[in-house]
C-alpha cells in the first residue's frame, strides 16, 4: 500500500534527507502530513561472526541514503498460507531496520511524541513492511510512529552455547536505543516514547519492561492481545538441545554456524513446542494450571527467556512489577482471540457444569454465558481457552500492579466490535482501528464491509491521548478492579468487562 501511494507522488515529493548517527536518509511524503522513511538500519546485519550475536551498530555511510522501500525482512516464510495481516517477506542481509512515519522532518524542536510499534507472529514470523502498521493516521494527530524488526525463531530466541539468549529482544532494544539517539531529527522526543505491540508483540512490549536494558527508553506501554508466557532457562536449553540433536551437533554456537538458515526454517516448526505441553480438555484443567500460576498456554519453544541477564525475573515477579511500576500501562484482549470451534472439546452444558463445580459466581456463569450466545455455542471451550491463553494473564498482572499501588497507573481494555464475516472479536482485528487505517489493504477480507468509522476514531484517539500524555480519563485498574474501556461501536467504560478472567483465577486461588 505504501509503495501504491508513493507510486501516486511526483518525485518532487520528496521528504527531506534527515541525519541519523549513521548517515543521512530520504523518504517520501505519502500525504500532507505524513513522511515517510523506510528500511533504515538500525544495527549492522546478523550474517558472518554477527550470526547468532548480540546486534552491533551498522556501517555508517556516505551521502544521502535512500529510505523508500522497506528493507529486507527477517521473515523468511509466512505464519501460514493465507494470514489475517497482510506480511510480506522481503529478501536481504540486512534485516535489522526500521521505519520511521512522521508529519515533522527534520524538525528537531517539534518534539512530538512517539509510538514505536512491535509486530506479533508468534516470535517466528510477521513483517513490519506489513501496510496495516501504516502510520499515516497517527502523523495526523501529531504522533511519530516507528515499526521496527527482530530477528525470529531459532535465530533470535534459540538456546545454544556461546550466544546470548533473547537476540531477538536485544534486537528491540538497540532499535530502541537508535529512536533514543536519533528521533528528535524526525520531530520526534525521545523522552515521550511509549511501546506497543500485538500478540508476540504484546508479550515483547512486556518483556522489555522486565529488562534493565531497556530501562529509560521508553515511557509508557501498550501490550496487546500478549499471551504472557515466558520461558524458563532450563526449559529453554532442553528446546535447544532437541533441535541441536536433530542436526546431529554439539548445541554450540560453532556447530551452528555451520548450518545454512534455510536448513533450520526447514525444520524449526516442528521443534517450536514444548515437550510437556499437553492440551487441555476441561475446566478442571485449566484450573490446575491456573493453581501453579501457568498463564498463556501458547506452549512456544522459541520466545523470551527468563536467563537472568536480560530478563532477569518473570513478569509477575515482585521485583518486576517494582522495577516498571512507574511506566504507565495500557493492556487488554480481543474479547474473543482464540474462540474458534475445535473437536473434541466439552459441550457448553458440561462447560457450565464444571464452572459451577468450581464455585464460579452466578453473575460470571451469565457473562460467560452470554457472550456465548453472542459468538455461538460450538465456540464455548474456544472462549474458555481465550479466556486461559490471554486475559486471566492480564487480570493477574493488573491485580499485582494494583496491590503494588500503581492501580492509578493502569488501564484495561476490551476490544469487543463483532467482525461481520465472522461471529466475534478475534485475534488481530482490532488492528485496523487502533491504527485508524480501515481501508488498508485486506481490512475488509477480514473484517467483511461493515466497518465503523465512529469506533476507529474512538479507539485510534483514544490510543492517541495515553501516547501524548501517559494517561487517559477513564478509570484506572485502581478504580475498577474487573473493569475496562470496552471498545464496541464507540469507547465506553464497562466495570464487568473482565469479571469471568477474575472468577477463574479466584477460584484457582491465585488472587482472592
Amino acid at each position: 500500500m505504501v509503495q501504491q501511494q508513493r507510486d501516486s507522488f511526483k518525485e518532487t515529493l520528496d521528504a527531506p534527507a534527515v541525519r541519523t548517527a549513521y548517515g543521512r536518509v530520504q523518504g517520501f511524503w505519502q500525504s500532507g502530513s505524513s513522511a515517510a522513511y523506510l528500511g533504515i538500519p538500525f544495527a549492522a546485519a546478523p550474517v558472518g561472526r554477527l550470526r547468532f550475536a548480540a546486534p552491533e551498530p551498522p556501517e555508517p555511510w556516505v551521502g544521502v541514503r535512500s529510505a523508500k522501500e522497506f528493507g529486507p525482512t527477517p521473515q523468511r516464510r509466512p505464519f501460514a498460507e493465507v494470514t489475517t495481516i497482510p506480511e510480506p517477506s522481503i529478501p536481504g542481509e540486512d534485516i535489522l531496520n526500521l521505519n520511521v512515519y512522521t508529519p515533522a522532518p527534520g524538525d528537531r524542536g517539534a518534539r512530538l511524541p512517539v509510538l514505536v510499534w512491535i509486530h506479533g507472529g508468534g516470535y517466528f514470523a510477521g513483517s513490519p513492511a506489513s501496510p496495516w502498521y501504516n502510520g499515516r493516521s497517527f502523523n495526523e494527530r501529531g504522533i511519530v510512529v516507528v515499526t521496527i524488526s527482530y530477528r525470529l525463531g531459532f535465530d533470535g530466541f534459540g538456546w545454544m552455547e556461546g550466544a546470548p539468549l533473547n537476540r531477538g529482544l536485544l534486537d528491540q532494544i538497540a532499535a530502541l536505543r537508535w529512536v533514543h539517539d536519533n528521533i528528535q531529527n524526525f520531530g520526534g522526543d525521545p523522552a515521550r516514547v511509549t511501546i506497543a505491540g500485538q500478540s508476540a508483540g504484546g508479550g515483547s512490549v512486556l518483556s522489555l519492561c522486565c529488562s534493565p536494558l531497556a530501562r529509560g527508553l521508553f515511557r509508557a506501554a501498550i501490550p496487546m492481545s500478549a499471551a504472557i508466557d515466558q520461558l524458563g532457562y532450563d526449559q529453554a536449553v532442553e528446546c535447544g538441545r532437541r533441535l541441536a540433536d536433530h542436526f546431529h551437533i554439539q548445541p554450540k554456537r560453532d556447530a551452528w554456524m555451520n548450518i545454512t538458515h534455510d536448513s533450520i526454517l526447514d525444520v524449526e516448526r516442528g521443534y517450536n513446542t514444548l515437550a510437556d505441553n499437553p492440551p487441555l480438555s476441561s475446566v478442571q484443567d485449566v484450573m490446575q494450571v491456573l493453581r501453579m500460576r501457568r498463564f498463556g498456554g501458547a506452549g512456544l519453544a522459541f520466545r523470551p527467556v527468563v536467563d537472568g541477564e536480560v530478563i532477569p525475573d518473570g513478569i509477575y515477579e515482585q521485583r518486576t512489577i517494582s522495577g516498571f511500576a512507574h511506566v504507565p500501562l495500557l493492556i487488554g484482549s480481543t474479547r474473543n482471540e482464540f474462540s474458534f470451534p475445535s473437536q473434541p472439546a466439552p459441550s457448553f452444558d458440561e462447560i457450565l457444569h464444571e464452572l459451577e463445580s468450581e464455585g464460579v459466581s452466578r453473575e460470571a456463569l451469565e457473562q460467560y454465558a452470554h457472550e456465548i450466545e453472542r459468538i455461538g455455542e460450538e465456540r464455548a471451550w474456544g472462549q474458555v481457552m481465550t479466556s486461559y491463553i490471554f486475559r486471566t494473564g492480564v487480570t493477574y498482572l493488573v491485580e499485582l500492579r494494583r496491590q503494588a499501588g500503581v492501580g492509578s497507573r493502569t488501564w484495561v481494555y476490551d476490544f469487543a466490535a463483532m467482525s461481520s464475516r465472522s461471529r466475534g472479536a478475534y485475534h488481530c482485528h482490532d488492528l485496523p482501528y487502533f491504527f485508524n487505517f480501515l481501508d488498508a489493504p485486506q481490512v475488509d477480507r477480514v473484517l467483511g464491509t461493515a466497518l465503523s468509522g465512529p469506533l476507529a476514531d474512538a479507539m485510534h484517539s483514544t490510543i492517541c491521548t495515553f501516547v501524548r500524555d501517559g494517561q487517559l480519563t477513564f478509570p484506572t485498574a485502581e478504580d475498577e478492579s474487573v473493569g475496562a474501556i470496552r471498545f464496541q461501536e464507540l469507547a465506553r467504560f464497562d466495570p464487568t468487562a473482565y469479571l469471568f478472567d477474575r472468577e477463574l483465577l479466584s477460584r484457582s486461588g491465585v488472587i482472592s
